[in-house]
């Protein structure tokens, strides 16, 4: 291994001509009058700071702020209504008949997103108002592996396309189907003339 040596005075000379003669990259500010520390504004108190906790101590779980996240049949009804009241109720009620239906049942996310943007825009094409979309109610629980699964991927994944471009123009109301089209498996894509 080999020691380092210190620069020679010859290096040094070489160094501070070289120095003074280069532009630096990156000039070093300098500032005329010493810095003087800002002070610091206080910090605002927590507005619920959180009680001490001792192992054994029991909980109150009536005063737990916490809130679910909700569920996409829960996100869909809270949904603005974006056509005809009447219309809506005869459609959750089940009294309006789909004039399509797709079924995705046993597709994977990269084949059931064209499946759906296809039949979604033909239909609109063809001028049909309501189209039903099956998905499924999804699998009843997690496989079990290494890597948790969500419970019905597309179930929850179909609202979100219908929201997203180009079936966000084209579609009015998505709502979930009555149980005579398939209940929470099912979805009521009522379309733009």
């Amino acid at each position: 291994m080999k020691r380092r040596r210190g620069l020679t005075e010859e290096d040094r000379d070489l160094w501070s001509r070289y120095s003074r003669t280069a532009d630096p990259l990156h000039p070093i500010k300098r500032s005329k009058a010493p810095d003087t520390p800002k002070p610091k504004p206080d910090a605002a108190p927590l507005a619920d700071p959180i009680p001490e906790f001792s192992v054994g101590q029991r909980v109150n779980h009536r005063a737990s702020t916490f809130t679910p996240t909700p569920t996409i049949s829960e996100d869909i009804a809270r949904a603005p209504l974006r056509m005809d009241a009447k219309t809506h109720r005869r459609m959750r009620s089940g009294k309006l008949r789909p004039e399509g239906k797709l079924d995705l049942h046993g597709m994977t996310l990269d084949t059931a997103h064209p499946a759906l943007t296809r039949f979604i825009l033909s239909s609109q094409a063809q001028g049909r108002r309501l189209v039903i979309v099956v998905t499924g109610k999804g699998k009843a629980r997690d496989g079990g592996g290494p890597i948790p699964t969500r419970i019905g991927v597309l179930k929850h994944q179909v609202p979100q396309w219908l929201r997203m471009a180009p079936l966000s123009g084209v579609v009015q109301q998505v709502t979930e189907a009555h149980r005579t089209h398939g209940g929470s498996g099912a979805y009521y894509v009522y379309l733009r003339r």
